[in-house]
């Protein structure tokens, strides 16, 4: 297993910023594409950002334009940073690292443990 840690979440009104991260912890052979999703309550869990290897992202509509991910390779994390948010951005938000690691032959989607983002109007 390769842990991850995100950091970041809380609760902040409407209009305001937060930047949520998530790191990998020990050694890893391979890093490849990264995103963020985010679950509402009583909804399913959805795609919020994603990043690829080369740095190309995609988005969600709903957050284009007001959210920004980026990968920093050295400390194999990726991060989150939102602004403009709104209530309805409201949610667990969760990683999800891509990663090969030293001992496997290939890779595997690894998930973090989910931090909680609440944006009050």
């Amino acid at each position: 297993q390769v842990p991850l840690v995100e950091s970041g979440g809380g609760l902040v009104q409407a209009g305001g910023s937060l930047r949520l991260s998530c790191a990998a912890s020990g050694v890893i052979f391979r890093l490849n594409d990264m995103g963020w999703y985010r679950q509402a309550p009583g909804k399913q869990r959805e795609l919020v950002a994603t990043i690829t290897r080369d740095g190309g992202t995609n988005y969600a509509d709903s957050v284009k334009g007001r959210f920004t991910i980026s990968r920093d390779n050295p400390k194999k994390a990726v991060n989150l940073q939102m602004d403009s948010l709104k209530p309805e951005d409201t949610a667990v938000y969760y990683c999800r690292l891509n990663i090969r690691p030293t001992w496997a032959q290939s890779s595997t989607d690894y998930w973090g443990q989910g931090t909680q983002v609440t944006v009050s109007s």
